[in-house]
C-alpha cells in the first residue's frame, strides 16, 4: 500500500433499500468527495460484454440473460431470493469482479486529491470483507415503511418482493449499532443535505 493511499481517509455509506444513499452520496460529492458506488460497479460487470457475464451464463444459462447479453436483473432477483444456493454462486462470481473495479475506481479516485473517498455499499455489514477498511461509516436510515414505499415508486415492484429484499439484509438495528454517523432520511432533502455537511465537517476535522 502507498504512502498516499494510507493517508487518504475512506468512508463507508450505507443503508437499507430505499434509504436514499444515492441523494447523500451526491451532496457529499458536491462537498468535494469522491464516491464510489459498489451498485454501479455490480451494473458494469453484469451489462452487456461484462466480464462477469460468461461465468453467469455457464452457471445458469441463457434464461437469465437479457437479448443484448446482460444479465436479466429482476429474473435474477426473483431466483436467488427462492433459491438461497444460487445467491451465493452468484455472489462467488461477482464480488471478486467487483472488488477489483472498485480498487480500480479508487486508483482513479485517489488522483483527483479529495479531502475523502467514500464506498458506497449497501451489503457493508453483510460483508466482513469490507468493514474493517474504513475509517468511519455513515448509515442512512429511515423507517421500513418509508423505504418500502419508495422503492415501490421507484423500481416498480409488488410490496412482497421489497419486504423480502428488506429481509434478506441485516435489520435496521444492527445497522445503527454498528455506524459511526447517521444520518436520518425520512423527511425532507433539504434536511438530508444539512446532515450531510454536519457529517463532512466532521470527517475533514479527523
Amino acid at each position: 500500500m502507498s504512502e498516499t493511499t494510507k493517508q487518504i481517509t475512506t468512508i463507508g455509506l450505507t443503508g437499507g433499500i430505499g434509504s436514499g444513499k444515492s441523494s447523500a452520496a451526491k451532496e457529499f460529492h458536491r462537498l468535494g468527495a469522491q464516491i464510489i458506488d459498489s451498485d454501479a460497479l455490480a451494473h458494469q460487470v453484469t451489462c452487456s460484454g461484462g466480464v462477469a457475464m460468461p461465468a453467469i451464463e455457464a452457471a445458469f444459462g441463457k434464461d437469465f440473460l437479457m437479448e443484448d447479453g446482460s444479465l436479466n436483473r429482476p429474473k435474477m432477483r426473483e431466483y436467488v431470493f427462492n433459491h438461497r444456493p444460487a445467491l451465493t454462486i452468484l455472489e462467488s462470481i461477482t464480488h471478486p469482479l467487483i472488488q477489483e473495479a472498485s480498487y480500480a475506481a479508487f486508483q482513479v479516485a485517489l488522483k483527483q486529491d479529495p479531502p475523502y473517498i467514500i464506498f458506497m455499499i449497501p451489503l457493508l455489514f453483510e460483508s466482513n470483507k469490507w468493514q474493517d477498511r474504513f475509517k468511519k461509516i455513515v448509515v442512512i436510515d429511515c423507517t421500513v415503511e418509508t423505504q418500502i414505499q419508495r422503492v415501490l415508486i421507484r423500481n416498480n415492484l409488488q410490496r412482497d418482493q421489497v419486504e423480502k429484499i428488506i429481509a434478506a439484509q441485516i435489520s435496521r438495528e444492527d445497522r445503527l449499532k454498528n455506524a459511526d454517523y447517521i444520518i436520518n432520511n425520512d423527511g425532507l432533502l433539504t434536511d438530508l443535505n444539512k446532515q450531510v455537511i454536519d457529517i463532512h465537517q466532521k470527517i475533514i476535522s479527523l
